[in-house]
């Protein structure tokens, strides 16, 4: 019997609009090896792992009448150099026009007919560096045991390790016939799923919004207890098309780390803190009226990694009020470090095994799991998604190659014109700022003043 979607993974599908590509993606940028790094090496590496990642190699299928929810089979016609697409800039590329590119591929929705994932490679760099972009539907991120394909292609040395590729052979598309029937036996099992499935199918996004609301009850429970709703910033707008801006801050580890010795709480507070410095001055270069009480309400799913190595990646989910109209860095990170520090000790965070249990490099699924979270919400009660994924801290390696940097892109929820994504790796914190064309035409600029803001905190921190 075909695997079918989850409830949730299903509603993924429901909820991809003209205007919200429902995909979660990353950038990774590497050093070219003398041996080099190439298309041929990188459809090769993809080839040999996707035995790891069977779900690549599989595509969703409608049931006829979506009496049931879809289902995954494996497509028969796969061609993973349809998958694995390489892309160049004109001779020496910038980061500008990078950054351009991760925009306008990001806008595409994926090809529903195929299996749900791309890979971009990149070429033409300047510094002799190469990039791989990945985009992967949400629907594929079960929560449970899913990988990323960023996640296998990665070695950490620039041997590549070795694994079997077995010999794949697609099972037999079932025919409308078949789907049917086996939807009929599990209504038989499970009479409720007909009547949700039929009413699924008639209804509309924000119908479908409140199922997804359903499936983070537990979520759910916590953010109603936020007694205001956010609020209103430039940030909650009507999108009206899917084309996105995407830019980039850089910090490092130790840096942050500095700050936290000096003045108490998290890593994850000085993000939040320093984030909030950069908005207050994003708004007030926006000409926004901030006074001392204004604030910008985050909604944080955290990766927590526990002392227990077999514990896997924890996911937390948290309202927070970022304290934008403080001009002082410092009080900022403690209303920061106190906010937080209140959510954990109240019980409102999210226990890690409830969302996810993934080891080694996870940040792609983690990243995508905060957004999924997200899309779950109104915007009423929140303005921005901010997700932060600890990464390895050592270096990494794809056909030979280091990879020196590495963003995430992470989707925007309805009417949410910012999206941020935060991860670590060999020393460096990277953020990736993706924003509406429209709304946010001058995300460049609040990346840039994300990097200022940490150095107005280490100048605090060296004082």
């Amino acid at each position: 019997m075909p695997d079918r979607l989850s409830a949730l993974d299903a509603s993924f599908l429901y909820l991809e609009g003209s205007t919200t590509p429902m995909h979660v993606g990353g950038v990774a940028v590497f050093r070219r090896p003398k041996a080099g790094f190439d298309y041929d090496k990188l459809v090769a590496l993809i080839e040999q792992r996707l035995s790891l990642v069977p779900r690549y190699r599989q595509k969703v299928v409608q049931v006829p009448g979506r009496i049931a929810r879809p289902v995954w089979v494996d497509d028969p016609d796969f061609d993973v150099t349809y998958h694995v697409r390489r892309s160049a800039l004109p001779k020496p590329g910038n980061e500008t026009q990078l950054h351009d590119l991760i925009a306008r591929l990001m806008s595409r929705p994926l090809d529903h007919s195929r299996p749900l994932w791309e890979i971009y490679l990149v070429e033409g760099l300047e510094k002799n560096q190469t990039a791989v972009i990945t985009k992967t539907h949400q629907a594929m991120v079960d929560g449970i045991a899913s990988l990323e394909i960023g996640q296998v292609m990665l070695d950490v040395s620039p041997t590549p390790r070795t694994n079997v590729e077995n010999l794949w052979m697609p099972q037999p598309e079932p025919s409308p016939l078949q789907l049917v029937a086996d939807a009929v036996t599990d209504i038989v099992h499970s009479p409720g799923e007909l009547v949700e499935n039929v009413r699924s199918a008639a209804l509309d996004t924000v119908n479908t919004v409140e199922k997804v609301f359903n499936a983070f009850s537990v979520l759910a429970s916590a953010v109603r207890t936020a007694a205001t709703p956010a609020p209103g910033t430039p940030l909650n707008v009507r999108i009206t098309s899917p084309q996105r801006r995407f830019a980039v801050a850089r910090a490092q580890l130790d840096d942050l780390r500095a700050i936290r010795k000096q003045h108490g709480g998290t890593v994850n507070d000085v993000v939040l803190a320093a984030l909030s410095g950069a908005l207050r001055n994003w708004l007030l270069s926006r000409g926004e009226n901030v006074t001392g009480s204004t604030t910008i309400r985050a909604m944080a799913p955290l990766s927590v990694r526990e002392t227990d190595p077999e514990s896997g990646n924890n996911v937390s989910a948290y309202l927070v009020d970022l304290p934008v109209g403080e001009p002082n860095p410092v009080v900022r990170l403690h209303h920061v470090s106190h906010a937080m520090r209140a959510h954990q000790e109240s019980g409102q965070s999210v226990a890690a095994d409830a969302l996810v249990k993934v080891s080694g490099f996870a940040p792609p699924t983690l990243h995508a799991l905060g957004a999924r979270a997200a899309s779950s919400f109104s915007r009423r009660l929140f303005n921005v998604m901010i997700t932060n994924v600890p990464g390895p801290q050592v270096a990494l390696y794809a056909a030979g190659a280091r990879m020196t940097e590495i963003f995430p892109v992470v989707p925007l929820a309805r009417n949410q014109a910012l999206a941020i994504g935060v991860t670590s790796y060999d020393g460096g914190v990277y953020f990736g700022l993706n924003g509406d064309r429209d709304a946010m035409s001058d995300v460049d600029v609040l990346a840039t003043m994300v990097e200022e803001s940490v150095e107005e905190l280490m100048g605090t921190a060296s004082a």
